[in-house]
């Protein structure tokens, strides 16, 4: 514990100043964390917004079961939430959105800053304690902290020392359906099957790892004037829950969840 705390103070004493990109999020009320519950959930000491529970949108630290009977914890979830107390417990943080701002468990979902600008979800991916987690409703500033995480990733900070948060493979994954996970590979084939886009990661799309798209998430694609068939031939990295579909399977909701990897 004594090396932990030795740690952190080096790690936050080297932390620049970090903002995130600020026109692309609506500023709100500053507070003060009272608590941090884990690396990635903190609770304000009054009620702001009609809530006190902050969840820090766009990151995903590791989980601790929080009460949940049998739930394991993930590798470094308690030095995750030791990092994020030194960050913020006790101090002032100023809210913004860049998307819904609620979830369905009551929690605001906010980016937070410090007095001076440092951006707290920058800090966590930075010191490599959590990795980018997006959703449809919630994607402002994505890539710039796709930028971090990658420079966390290949410096092998934090998680990324762990082979429990590696990058996969394609053929790596069989046993991991109902985990989060990170898959790199090249899409072998691009098809639109029932109004579905399937990116096929092997010769058998009915046991190889695919990756599927439904109507909505086609539409946001195209906004972005993207082309999911034109991923065919290319080498990607694609986050997201892995779940059984004939063979193992990521469903993408956002264009954020695949990145192109540059070989």
């Amino acid at each position: 514990m004594r090396f932990l705390g030795i740690l952190l103070a080096v790690m936050l004493s080297a932390a620049p100043a970090m903002a995130a990109e600020k026109a692309a999020l609506s500023q709100g009320p500053s507070a003060t964390v009272a608590r941090v519950v884990d690396g990635d959930t903190v609770v304000l000491s009054e009620e702001i917004l009609g809530a006190t529970q902050i969840r820090l949108v766009g990151i995903q630290a590791p989980k601790l079961p929080l009460g949940r009977k049998g739930f394991p914890v993930w590798p470094l979830a308690e030095a995750s939430k030791k990092v994020l107390e030194a960050i913020v417990l006790g101090k002032t943080v100023k809210l913004s959105f860049g998307g819904a701002k609620i979830d369905r468990h009551g929690r605001l979902l906010a980016h937070l800053h410090l007095e001076g600008g440092r951006w707290v979800q920058g800090e966590m991916l930075r010191l490599g304690m959590a990795r980018v987690y997006t959703f449809p409703d919630n994607r402002a500033v994505a890539v710039e902290m796709l930028k971090i995480e990658q420079s966390a990733r290949a410096a092998k900070k934090g998680i990324w020392r762990l082979s429990y948060y590696a990058v996969r493979t394609p053929e790596d994954i069989l046993r991991r359906v109902g985990t989060f996970q990170l898959i790199e590979g090249t899409v072998v084939s691009a098809a639109m099957v029932k109004a579905r886009v399937h990116l096929n990661f092997g010769a058998n799309w009915r046991t190889d790892f695919t990756v599927t798209l439904k109507s909505g998430a086609q539409r946001m694609f195209k906004k972005m004037a993207i082309d999911p068939i034109s991923l065919q031939g290319k080498r990607v990295r694609v986050r997201g829950w892995l779940k059984k579909f004939n063979g193992p399977m990521i469903e993408v909701t956002h264009p954020e969840q695949i990145e192109v990897v540059e070989r």
